[in-house]
């Protein structure tokens, strides 16, 4: 039997791909993949979004690791390098292996700014067969959010912050810029994971000055790198508009 799944991330694209999904599909199940690190508001939103879809979302995770990114570090010995990240392959895709089924059609929220990274994801899944509704429809991560608003939808405090992405507090695949703005907004975990960077002997952070690339424990990131924009930027164009209707309709 095939299985239609919406993986529910927690961010607005996840969100809206799910919705038009389930707008255009019947017997849609609706999967959300737990890491304990990511916001407490997280979990608001994904009742918020129970609700707009009118299906419910199943949460799955890593129990062997507690769901726990530091927990994969301690473990692995490994947070990022040249082979990604750790958490990313212990506590999203080796769990999204694990639960899927030969026969599903799998939902993504990529946004067409990210069709580089579905087209990574095929290559590396042939086997897999994927549906992208942002990428079909054109539409940005500001797309997004404004269709979430639109749905009366509180957007989660990550993004009221101005972080890009609804993800971890503190992922190790941010840059500096990022990684000033968990500073700011989050102090615990930013000391939390230059701890982990100090007991494993790692380098996470990276900047590149005259052609040469630095690879830098948080604490010693320099005076010249600023933080982030974190303005928040939400916008509807011609693609959301015609989203919305179809959502609406």
């Amino acid at each position: 039997m095939t299985r239609l799944i919406s993986w529910f991330s927690g961010g607005a694209a996840s969100a809206v791909a799910t919705k038009l999904a389930i707008v255009n599909s019947k017997n849609v199940e609706v999967v959300n993949i737990e890491i304990i690190e990511e916001h407490p508001d997280n979990k608001r939103f994904l009742k918020d979004c129970e609700e707009w879809f009118g299906v419910p979302i199943k949460t799955i995770g890593n129990d062997k690791r507690n769901r726990s990114i530091y927990e994969v570090y301690r473990k692995t010995k490994y947070i990022s390098g040249v082979y990604g990240a750790a958490c990313t392959k212990q506590l999203k895709k080796d769990v999204r292996i694990k639960y899927e089924k030969p026969n599903d059609i799998q939902v993504f929220g990529f946004t067409v700014e990210e069709e580089h990274r579905l087209n990574r994801l095929i290559d590396s899944n042939n086997e897999v067969k994927f549906i992208s509704p942002l990428i079909e429809r054109g539409l940005t991560k500001q797309d997004c959010l404004a269709i979430v608003q639109d749905a009366g939808i509180e957007l989660p405090e990550m993004y009221k912050l101005g972080f890009n992405n609804n993800n971890c507090l503190g992922c190790p695949k941010g840059g500096l810029g990022y990684w000033l703005m968990i500073k700011k907004h989050f102090p615990e975990m930013f000391e939390k994971m230059n701890n982990m960077e100090k007991l494993l002997g790692v380098k996470i952070g990276k900047y590149t000055k005259d052609g040469e690339v630095h690879r830098i424990q948080l604490h010693e990131i320099p005076s010249h790198i600023k933080m982030q924009d974190d303005s928040l930027d939400v916008q509807c164009g011609v693609f959301c508009l015609i989203t919305q209707g179809e959502i609406n309709d």
